[in-house]
C-alpha cells in the first residue's frame, strides 16, 4: 500500500536520493525546501512541492495546511533540510557578531526546521506505524571545525529520544541517521579541497566516500515494516570514519 512521505529538504542532496527511494517503491511523495525551482527541478516523478523557509512559524504552518490538503495523514517524515549555512548572507566583521551569526544560523537550519515541521504535523503522523526521521552527522559524535554546525546536529539527538518515549504509545517511531562524509550534496559549496577529501576517504574502513543513495537507503529501511521495534536511535552511516584509524 502505498504511503504519504513528506522530505524536507527533498531537491537536493540526501533528501533527493530519498525522494527518489520511496517514489521507486511506489510511495507518494512531497518535497519541501526553501527554492522552488530547485523543487521543481528535482524530477522524482509524481512528486508534489512545496517552498517555504521551515525556519519561520508561519511558513511552516502554510507547508502544514498543504500536507493536511493533499495527504491528511502523514505516514513518513523525513527532515533532511539543514546545512553549514554556505548559502546564507556572510557575517560582518565584529568577532563576536560573527560567532553569533554562525551559531545562530545554524541552529535556524538544523534544528528549528526539524522542529517545527515536526510538531506541526505530529497529529498528522500515523497511528501506528508513522515514522519520524533525522539526518544528524559524525560532526555530532566528534565536531568538525566548525562547533556550531556541530552542536546543532547533536541538538537533534535529545529531540528525537524525547519524541520517541511522546509517540511511541501511538505506535510512531522516531530515528536519526548520522551520516559522515557524503559525496554529492551542496554541503561543501562549489569544491571540495583535494586533500581534505582525500583525509576524508582515509578515515573510513571501506576506503571511500558515502553517497546519498547510502543515506537514503539507510532511510527507507528505518521506515519500513522491519524496522517497527527500531526507535530512539542513531544509526551511523560513515563507513566507520567515527571509530577513526
Amino acid at each position: 500500500m502505498a504511503r504519504n512521505v513528506v522530505i524536507s529538504g527533498g531537491g537536493t542532496g540526501i533528501g533527493l536520493a530519498a525522494a527518489r527511494a520511496f517514489a521507486a517503491d511506489g510511495d507518494r511523495v512531497m518535497l519541501l525546501g526553501r527554492r522552488a525551482e530547485v523543487l521543481e527541478k528535482a524530477g522524482v516523478p509524481g512528486a508534489l512541492t512545496y517552498a517555504a523557509d521551515l525556519s519561520d512559524p508561519r511558513a511552516v504552518r502554510g507547508a502544514a495546511r498543504f500536507v493536511a490538503e493533499e495527504f491528511g495523514t502523514v505516514d513518513v517524515l523525513v527532515n533532511s533540510a539543514g546545512g553549514a549555512g554556505n548559502l546564507e548572507p556572510a557575517a560582518t566583521d565584529d568577532p563576536l557578531e560573527a560567532v553569533a551569526h554562525t551559531w545562530t544560523v545554524n541552529f535556524r537550519l538544523n534544528v528549528l526546521t526539524a522542529a517545527l515541521l515536526t510538531e506541526a504535523l505530529r497529529e498528522r503522523l500515523a497511528s501506528p506505524g508513522g515514522r519520524v526521521l533525522f539526518i544528524s552527522s559524525i560532526a555530532a559524535y566528534r565536531g568538525s571545525g566548525s562547533g556550531a554546525y556541530a552542536a546543532a546536529k547533536a541538538a537533534l539527538h535529545p529531540y528525537a529520544f524525547d519524541l520517541a518515549r511522546q509517540l511511541g504509545p501511538r505506535g510512531v517511531t522516531v530515528n536519526v541517521v548520522a551520516p559522515g562524509y557524503v559525496e554529492d550534496t551542496e554541503f561543501f559549496g562549489d569544491a571540495m579541497d583535494p586533500a581534505r577529501r582525500e583525509r576524508l576517504v582515509a578515515e573510513t574502513s571501506t576506503g571511500r566516500a558515502g553517497t546519498p543513495g547510502d543515506i537514503a537507503q539507510t532511510l527507507h529501511w528505518l521506515a519500513s515494516p522491519g524496522a517497527r521495534h527500531i526507535t530512539a536511535q542513531v544509526i551511523q552511516v560513515n563507513g566507520g570514519a567515527e571509530r577513526g584509524h
